[in-house]
C-alpha cells in the first residue's frame, strides 16, 4: 500500500467514546478541557454524547450507541476522512458484548493514521500538543491509487 499526505485542519473533528464504566472519567475530562473542545467539532456515540452535552454544555453530534452500531459509524467516518482524533476511554477490565466493533474501530483509526487517546493522560497530551489547533500533514493510505492498481 502506498501512502499520500493529507492535511488535518486546525479545527479538528474529535470523536468522543467511552464504555459505561469510563463515561464519568470522559465527562470529567471534557469538563476540564471545555474551553478548548468548544473550538472543535465534537462527535460521540449516543449515550456518551448525550451525557457529555448534559454535563458540560458542549455541542456533540450524536451517532448511535456503541453496541447499536455507533462504533461502526465512527469507523466509517474515519475512512471517509470525517474524523481527525479519537478519544476513546475504554474499560480494560470489563468484557464488552460488542468487543469486535471496538477492535475494528481501533484498527481503522490506526489504518487511517489518526491520533487515538485511550485514557485521560494520553488525551491530555494529545489536546495540549501544539498541533491540536494548527493544520498539519499526515500520511494516509492512497486508496484511489490502490483502486487504480498503482
Amino acid at each position: 500500500m502506498e501512502f499520500i499526505s493529507q492535511p488535518l485542519p486546525a479545527c479538528k473533528r474529535v470523536a468522543l467514546v467511552a464504555h459505561d464504566n469510563r463515561k464519568g472519567a470522559l465527562i470529567e475530562w471534557c469538563g476540564r478541557h471545555r474551553e478548548l473542545l468548544q473550538r472543535h467539532q465534537l462527535l460521540g456515540t449516543g449515550t456518551t454524547g448525550s451525557k457529555i452535552e448534559a454535563a458540560t454544555g458542549l455541542q456533540v453530534e450524536k451517532l448511535f450507541s456503541g453496541p447499536m452500531g455507533g462504533d461502526q459509524q465512527l469507523g466509517a467516518k474515519i475512512c471517509q476522512g470525517e474524523i481527525d482524533l479519537l478519544v476513546f476511554f475504554w474499560d480494560p477490565f470489563e468484557p464488552m458484548p460488542h468487543d469486535p466493533d471496538v477492535k475494528a474501530l481501533l484498527r481503522i483509526a490506526a489504518v487511517w493514521n489518526i491520533p487515538v487517546a485511550c485514557n485521560s493522560s494520553s488525551a491530555d497530551m494529545m489536546v495540549q500538543s501544539a498541533l491540536m489547533e494548527t493544520a498539519f500533514e499526515r500520511e494516509v493510505p492512497d486508496y484511489q491509487g490502490y483502486l487504480a492498481g498503482r
